[in-house]
């Protein structure tokens, strides 16, 4: 079922220029650092799977394995097992569940990931230590989130846009851009220091196809999207101010000079 502190905190939606978002991600650009532990049998659990893209990836990559996505929300997972049966990917399937309380038990997976889940939740700790509880011994959790963002030209617009992004999410009870601490977040949780591997890895949007692609989504999104009600009705600011963000990020995608790029924070975590 639905978790309603995660209905709560998710400043986001499921509407379609977020979906175009996470489509995008696949696990050659949001995974990369977990290939090298994957192993053809393994059974992994992806949570906050959304609409399956990195999921069905991870499915592929243990043809012999099993694959479980489990999201917050139904609203995706339809298109998620549609994607997954046009592309014949068979060894996945998608749930609902809440990360907080997962419904599995103890040592039921080689693997458990997350990707961009834990800055969106009430209490990423618990998160983590209900994917340590239902991971079995020797096996891993792996969470990636974002930690830093750079762009150029150095737009005044940018920086009203992700102050006025962080102050909505920590408003909600969100923790934006954790990139940088997940790995003290997995101590917490009970992972030994020395079981956590740190890496990063990146984003960059730099082509004229890949501004268009990213500005365009992040305009539409400003606007179109339930970030845009919790936005003007939670206080926060006026529709004519997402109005404005959205033209700068429409006018940012025309600069052929225009650069954006996101670091993540990465951690593999062996449990004992």
């Amino acid at each position: 079922m639905a978790s309603v502190d995660s209905e709560r905190v998710y400043i986001s939606d499921h509407s379609a220029a977020p979906i175009r978002s996470h489509s995008w991600r696949t696990v050659d650009n949001s995974a990369a650092y977990l290939v090298p532990h994957l192993k053809p049998d393994l059974r992994i659990l992806d949570v906050g799977c959304g609409p399956g893209t990195i999921t069905i990836d991870l499915a592929r990559h243990v043809p012999q394995g099993h694959v479980v996505g489990v999201e917050y929300s139904p609203d995706p997972l339809d298109g998620a097992r549609t994607l997954a049966a046009q592309e014949g990917v068979n060894n996945v399937e998608f749930v609902t569940g809440d990360v907080h309380a997962l419904q599995y038990p103890d040592n039921t997976f080689d693997v458990v990931h997350a990707h961009q889940v834990l800055q969106h939740i009430r209490d990423p700790v618990q998160a983590l230590r209900e994917m340590r509880r239902v991971t079995k011994a020797g096996g891993i959790v792996a969470a990636r989130e974002s930690g830093a963002m750079l762009w150029y030209p150095r737009l005044p617009a940018f920086d009203e846009w992700k102050e006025l992004y962080n102050r909505i999410a920590k408003a909600r009870g969100g923790n934006p851009d954790p990139g940088s601490y997940i790995h003290v977040w997995a101590k917490e949780a009970g992972f030994d220091r020395a079981s956590i591997k740190c890496s990063v890895g990146t984003w960059c949007f730099s082509t004229q196809d890949e501004r268009k692609w990213w500005g365009n989504m992040w305009a539409d999104r400003s606007v179109g999207s339930a970030y845009a009600d919790i936005a003007v009705g939670d206080g926060h600011c006026a529709r004519e101010d997402l109005e404005r963000l959205a033209a700068a990020w429409r006018d940012w995608v025309q600069n052929e000079d225009g650069w954006f790029s996101i670091a993540h924070g990465e951690i593999i975590c062996r449990k004992d």
